[in-house]
């Protein structure tokens, strides 16, 4: 489990180097304005689509009903057959509303900027089918115990996003936003090609023509029951994210990408440590409560936890300390301004405020997935959103998108307190005390 932990971290990391210098360039060639904002707006959906499937909400799902499964490939053929031509069907229906699509997620914006964001909506969004394809082909490798090519392929959407930038960078900032877009759909090719190749290397066989057999054991497995439910409940950050920009489209130009850069640097630990410890952590735990096998997995928990209690609390307090350093370091250059700097950084202390709640609660969730809970795990997820939107709504206008980004690390506490909860209280003490 280590072993598969360190692997996770050392792709993430790789990866989010390449994004800081990503988000570098993008902070020094268009700056935080409205070019930068309708960019993230339009990347924002098919970025949240794709945290949530690729950090965990498919694979919890996939991964136990694969293991069940009589008939493994026509079970993954009529998965993957029935995801992608629903998430095809609607990139297209995007691409023909791209208007009301860019409206709905961005309402303060005003026609003008409305008309100049919905064509990178409609380009991003394809963006979607690719990562899903990534994101199937990564669950296989995962249940072969391969987790390096994952890891290490979000690293080709910031190759492709630095390129676009580098290759646009004397041109007007509305075309840069356009190649960026293409860079998007670029780097998800990339991430599919290098997972095809890993699968065929791993000689995986996913897909058959051949599925009618499998209907019947398809029909009765709780997959689609469980999926539901998995992708809101493991998702609670990125959604929370999501709706500061939805709120913020309604503050001054540049709040949008004041919450991006300051939320990029929270989800560097966050995805660095918690994720790559759950999607690590999780085949482990799941194994074991299968087998009735409580304390293992309560030792495995307990391990997990004290590695991450002590990273999150690390990165915090560094981060909070050292905030306005950091953005100066990572972002004060061109167009992005000492100005930029200072509202960055303090929404980034904001942010950072629910760095472990949102780690701790993400790992203590596997537990109710690994007992087939997701449903549970998704009325947790709801009542800490719920809260969420009311403190956002209550610290808006004091606070502006500080405000924003402190009830989003409020709706965090919630959403441990609801979870551990859950999970039991009684536990967790056994996990501090050694004693199971």
């Amino acid at each position: 489990m280590i072993k598969h932990i360190f692997t996770n971290s050392a792709g993430i990391l790789f990866s989010r180097i390449l994004g800081f210098l990503r988000d570098l360039l993008t902070a020094s060639i268009l700056g935080a304005n409205i070019y930068s904002d309708i960019f993230f707006v339009a990347f924002k959906l098919p970025n949240l689509f794709r945290r949530i499937f690729a950090e965990g909400a498919f694979t919890q799902v996939f991964i136990p009903a694969y293991a069940k499964s009589n008939y493994k490939i026509q079970f993954s053929s009529v998965i993957f057959l029935q995801f992608l031509t629903f998430i095809v069907a609607l990139s297209l229906i995007v691409t023909l509303f791209a208007s009301l699509i860019t409206k709905a997620i961005a309402v303060g914006f005003d026609s003008t900027t409305v008309d100049l964001a919905s064509p990178l909506v409609a380009i991003c969004f394809y963006y979607l089918p690719l990562i899903f394809i990534v994101t199937f082909l990564a669950a296989l490798l995962q249940y072969k115990n391969h987790f390096a090519t994952t890891a290490f392929s979000t690293a080709l959407l910031n190759i492709s996003l630095i390129t676009a930038l580098l290759l646009s960078a004397n041109l007007d900032k509305y075309t840069i936003t356009f190649y960026l877009s293409w860079g998007v759909v670029i780097g998800g090719i990339l991430q599919v090609i290098v997972h095809l190749i890993a699968v065929k290397r791993l000689n995986i066989k996913f897909f058959t023509s051949q599925i009618k057999r499998s209907q019947q054991s398809f029909k009765n497995s709780k997959f689609y029951k469980q999926f539901y439910p998995a992708v809101f409940g493991s998702s609670s950050a990125h959604i929370a994210a999501f709706l500061d920009t939805w709120l913020a489209s309604f503050l001054v130009s540049g709040s949008i990408s004041y919450l991006y850069y300051a939320n990029r640097v929270f989800q560097l630990p966050l995805a660095l440590f918690a994720i790559a410890t759950s999607v690590a952590l999780f085949p482990t735990i799941a194994k074991a409560i299968k087998k009735n096998d409580e304390a293992k997995a309560l030792k495995y928990l307990q391990k997990a936890f004290y590695i991450l209690f002590g990273l999150l609390f690390t990165a915090s307090f560094i981060g909070i300390v050292f905030n306005e350093f950091i953005v100066e370091l990572l972002f004060e250059r061109g167009a992005f301004v000492n100005t930029d700097t200072q509202n960055t950084a303090m929404i980034l202390v904001m942010y950072l405020i629910g760095l472990i709640p949102f780690g701790i609660a993400k790992i203590f969730s596997l537990w109710l997935y690994a007992q087939e809970r997701q449903g549970k795990a998704a009325k947790i997820t709801a009542i800490s959103l719920l809260w969420n939107i009311i403190l956002s709504l209550l610290f808006i206008i004091p606070f502006e998108a500080a405000g924003l980004a402190l009830a989003s690390s409020l709706s965090g506490f919630i959403l441990l307190h609801l979870t551990l909860k859950e999970f039991g209280y009684n536990k967790v003490l056994k996990i501090l005390k050694n004693k199971f």
